[in-house]
């Protein structure tokens, strides 16, 4: 008889990111760095595998005196840590709203907290089938469930009826229907929900909302919304003067946007027109901090505060970050091109680290292009399989070609 509870029997979940980024580490270790490709890593990476840092937060981490870095934050985080997130996240698309936050570590906590306090037990969360496998992960560790719609239909768009069909399903199931959507710049496909998609989506949630029945909770993963063009924003506006029990929450990370992956801060920012509800939210979610991580990064804060409240940094930092995307946009259209010219099938691709080439026999794949030294992650099972070519950690240099590696192993495996 082993000594762990019952309800935590099951749990097991083996990273396969890291494995397959500690394979080629370990192979890069006997035949040199320069002469294997991984494409496992989610961060941005320049022609020597060094991480990319912008150089104006590295700047103004170093003016920060160590005796203010090393107190204690708020558990909540400071007003102007939360202003600044909330400029960060929204900027010129702020919907007309009672806004809010809580510091979160990374969009991962943001993300728990979502979870943990917006469901019963037993509860189910609803998102895409191309999805980051941490939101299965966070629902096993909080005993909600968890499904999916197919994100992509048979004409390779998105969704949006199979969005609909499921949202209405578990209006039937559950009080409070709760939908997770990781855009602009999906992990893992690259993906941004268009304007017309949103206007859809909704049109149903408001639908639910007014129903007499329901509650909505739309939680939004904003981890890579840097990385998508300025104007991916815009949906925000659609989120002025909703019903009162429709509630936003956003869950933004200093972790891309920053390059900050380590310090592990973010911000769950919550979307109302009800003012008390915004209020619950934090109470509930300062709550909630204190009884598991207690606070989070200060000096994470303290550098995302100064940026903001500097219009000359600000500016600067938000030209570098420019600088990056239009790099990593570079490197996608490099790979897209050469997939569409040997026929080789891609998700719909708008901008992010990733894309995802769809595949059942995706295992199998990444193992033959791993003879070739091509390190590359398997993601999903059955009709959502695929390999998720992580665009970021290969300098533009190398990228020409992988697609037809890729293409020339799909036809060993499938012959």
């Amino acid at each position: 008889m082993g000594v762990l509870a019952n309800h935590t029997k099951g749990k097991n979940a083996p990273d396969k990111i890291f494995r397959i980024s500690g394979m080629a580490k370990e192979r890069a270790a006997i035949v040199g760095k320069e002469n294997i490709t991984n494409a496992t890593t989610g961060a941005f990476l320049d022609g020597d595998g060094h991480l990319i840092t912008l150089k104006t937060v590295e700047a103004t981490m170093k003016e920060i005196p160590f005796a203010d870095a090393a107190e204690y934050a708020t558990i909540e985080g400071s007003p102007a840590f939360i202003e600044a997130a909330i400029d960060a996240a929204f900027r010129e698309y702020r919907p007309d709203a009672y806004i809010d936050g809580i510091a979160t570590p990374g969009g991962t906590g943001g993300i728990h907290h979502a979870v943990l306090n917006y469901l019963e037990d037993g509860d189910t969360v609803i998102t895409m089938d191309r999805y980051w496998a941490a939101y299965k992960s966070i629902c096993r560790e909080t005993n909600r469930n968890f499904d999916t719609f197919v994100m992509f239909d048979e004409n390779n768009k998105f969704n949006v009826q199979g969005c609909v069909e499921k949202l209405r399903e578990y209006a039937a199931k559950q009080t409070n229907v709760f939908l997770v959507l990781n855009t602009p710049a999906n992990n893992p496909t690259g993906y941004n929900v268009r304007q017309e998609e949103w206007e859809i989506i909704m049109a149903e949630l408001t639908s639910i909302a007014n129903n007499g029945k329901n509650n909505v909770v739309l939680l939004l993963d904003i981890a890579y919304i840097d990385f998508a063009a300025p104007e991916s924003r815009a949906f925000f506006q659609l989120f002025n003067q909703l019903p009162e029990n429709f509630l936003v929450l956003v869950a933004f990370s200093m972790s891309k946007s920053y390059t900050m992956y380590g310090y592990r801060l973010g911000c769950l920012l919550c979307v109302s027109s009800n003012k008390q509800e915004v209020e619950d939210f934090v109470a509930i979610n300062k709550f909630s901090s204190r009884a598991t991580w207690s606070n989070c990064s200060r000096l994470g804060m303290l550098v995302m505060e100064k940026i903001n409240q500097e219009p000359e940094r600000k500016a600067a930092f938000r030209a570098e970050q420019e600088t990056l995307r239009l790099s990593l946009l570079k490197r996608a259209e490099v790979f897209i091109k050469e997939a569409d010219e040997i026929g080789l099938k891609v998700c719909p691709f708008d901008s992010g680290f990733f894309v995802t080439v769809p595949t059942e026999h995706a295992e199998e794949v990444a193992a033959e292009l791993r003879k070739s030294d091509l390190f590359i992650v398997p993601l999903g099972d059955g009709a959502n399989a695929g390999l998720r070519v992580a665009l970021c950690a290969i300098p533009e240099e190398k990228i020409t070609g992988i697609a037809k590696k890729i293409k020339e192993a799909l036809d060993i495996v499938s012959k």
